[in-house]
């Protein structure tokens, strides 16, 4: 008798009891075998499967159903986020029949606490459903949605599928493990930068002082620094013309206020984003726990929700401290965006340029433009589509140096100008345009149309241009990312335990080195000090196994800068 096979995905979902139901299935056509669990038993029963089966996990969200799993020191080798799949082939340009749209299956990203109207955790909707009503609405998703990606013309998306639902997990373990953070540091820095801690609602010592500077310069005592239009008016009396009390402005102005100012809007920056409040309510254990938002902007890069993990100023870093006996890795990738901008357009030109550390300098070399900081000027601005200033005058110069990357983008402008949809690497697609967009369009080509309204129309094209120009490359360079972030996970957990916990790490990474932060091209690796070198080491690894995932069989320089510390301070 041939045994049955050993079962590759389960998949979960709540039961109109209260309890769950998992479906252990070893094919999608094969007859599942279906565990009925009470609430109270999942954690454990989840965890007696991943251990004698680890297979994978197929739920509705793993942004609510992953973190009590963690929180009891389970983890999960795989899995499939069927709502962040879901978007990615309800709306790809690159199947000829994409997944429905479905309201059951939009993601709601406005408040992880529970927006109103946020489904909860597999909802089954109506309450005289059967049990198994549940379970079977997550399973049919899950069967189109295979059946969509079958249907692909390659494993391109079957491949950003995974690597989005890797990045899914790791989000929720960055956010349980939290980001070590001193308390003690940072405090030191605010006092340094700002005096003591103030009582509530009143200014810091050193802003109150810059305050009261800022109103004698303009010969108006009381004068809130905080409120534009009150400091605009008090800057025209002055005689101080600006449009605007933008830094950059006021930068360009002689005046004596223009230092006290400056440094004042400096101080109520940290102050408000990441003074004492901010403080109190993120940092806790030596902790900062961000909540990341995977696949949280249209191109695919995270975004996050609250505490500002995605901005962590420059002058704060110093408080982000490895715990004793640990260490910080810290790896950031070299000009990542242009390098995938190379790869994907098979530039040779701009692949060689790409070679060593910096690619501007490479820019520099191949004679396009005479310093780097117009190699800088031109790059960013063939990617962002300007076509003024600075940039506007140096990207001509690229046409004729690198022409297949610069017909990949305008390309992608041209498309996006004409209302059509332009596609990542691995298939994610931009949003279609929408029906204010379409109107303005129509009515600029009516008889009827005005000169304003063909000059509104012109604009919003090139507008929509730019952003599908620059849509093709960070799109794919998110998808890099997401490849590179999946690829150290990997090799992290083969990593041996060590016997100097960090229990502030929660229950599975108390002992593990393990991902604490990412940002679009950076990450930091919470690691014992022991394994810092290997840490190091598999970063590399890492990079060069998502670019020849990413780019098979086409070599493209991408490399990084790492550091191990025991603090994430960056050089000047």
């Amino acid at each position: 008798m041939t045994p049955a096979a050993e079962p590759s995905h389960a998949v979960v979902a709540r039961s109109t009891s209260g309890g769950w139901v998992i479906a252990l299935h070893a094919g999608v056509d094969a007859v599942p075998e279906i565990i009925d669990v009470p609430h109270d038993e999942l954690v454990s029963r989840v965890h007696e499967l991943e251990q004698r089966r680890s297979p994978r996990w197929t739920v509705r969200s793993l942004r609510t159903f992953y973190p009590p799993l963690l929180a009891a020191g389970v983890r999960l080798r795989r899995a499939h986020d069927l709502l962040l799949c879901h978007a990615i082939l309800r709306d790809t340009a690159s199947l000829a029949r994409p997944l429905a749209p479905s309201r059951r299956w939009l993601r709601v990203d406005d408040d992880v606490d529970g927006a109103p109207g946020q489904p909860g955790l597999f909802d089954v909707g109506d309450a005289a459903a059967e049990r198994d009503d549940g379970v079977d609405e997550v399973r049919e998703q899950w069967r189109a949605q295979l059946a969509a990606l079958a249907s692909a013309p390659d494993s391109r998306l079957a491949l950003l599928c995974a690597a989005e639902s890797a990045g899914a997990l790791i989000a929720e373990e960055m956010t349980a493990a939290g980001l070590p953070w001193s308390t003690r540091v940072h405090q030191g820095i605010l006092e340094q930068q700002l005096g003591a801690r103030p009582l509530r609602g009143a200014r810091p010592a050193r802003m109150a002082a810059l305050a009261d500077q800022i109103g004698r310069c303009l010969d108006d005592p009381g004068l809130n620094p905080d409120s534009p239009p009150r400091l605009l008016r008090a800057l025209h009396r002055a005689g101080v013309f600006v449009d605007s009390t933008s830094r950059w402005e006021l930068s360009r102005v002689e005046h004596p206020v223009v230092g006290p100012l400056l440094e004042y809007k400096k101080l109520a920056r940290l102050f408000a984003a990441n003074g004492w409040a901010w403080l109190d309510d993120w940092v806790h254990e030596e902790r900062f726990r961000p909540v990341y938002l995977t696949g949280g902007v249209v191109t695919g890069r995270w975004a996050s929700s609250g505490g500002g993990a995605l901005q962590i100023p420059r002058q704060l870093r110093t408080a982000v401290r490895a715990d004793p006996g640990w260490t910080l890795v810290d790896a950031d990738v070299a000009q990542l965006e242009p390098r995938v901008l190379a790869a994907m357009s098979r530039d040779s030109a701009m692949v060689d340029a790409a070679r060593g550390r910096d690619l501007y300098e490479g820019v520099v070399r191949s004679g396009a433009v005479t310093t780097r900081d117009e190699a800088k000027y031109a790059v960013l601005g063939a990617m962002y589509g300007a076509t003024t200033g600075k940039s506007g005058q140096l990207v001509p110069r690229l046409r004729s140096v690198y022409p297949r990357a610069m017909a990949l983008v305008d390309a992608a402008a041209r498309t996006g100008e004409q209302g059509g949809v332009v596609s990542t690497l691995l298939g994610r697609s931009s949003p279609r345009p929408d029906d204010a967009w379409r109107l303005a369009q129509s009515q600029a080509g009516g008889p009827d149309a005005a000169g304003a309204d063909e000059s509104r129309a012109r604009s919003s094209a090139r507008d929509r241009g730019r952003f599908t120009r620059n849509f093709i490359v960070q799109g794919t360079a998110a998808e890099w990312a997401l490849l590179w972030l999946a690829e150290i996970r990997h090799r992290l957990m083969a990593l041996p335990p060590t016997s100097m916990p960090a229990p502030a790490s929660g229950p599975v990474f108390r002992d593990r080195a393990h991902l604490a932060f990412f940002l679009h091209d950076e990450v930091i690796v919470h690691a014992p000090a022991e394994q810092a070198d290997a840490v190091a080491g598999i970063l590399r690894e890492a990079a060069d196994a998502a670019t020849a995932r990413l780019f098979p069989g086409f070599a493209i320089d991408v490399p990084l800068d790492v550091h191990i510390a025991e603090d994430a301070a960056k050089g000047a």
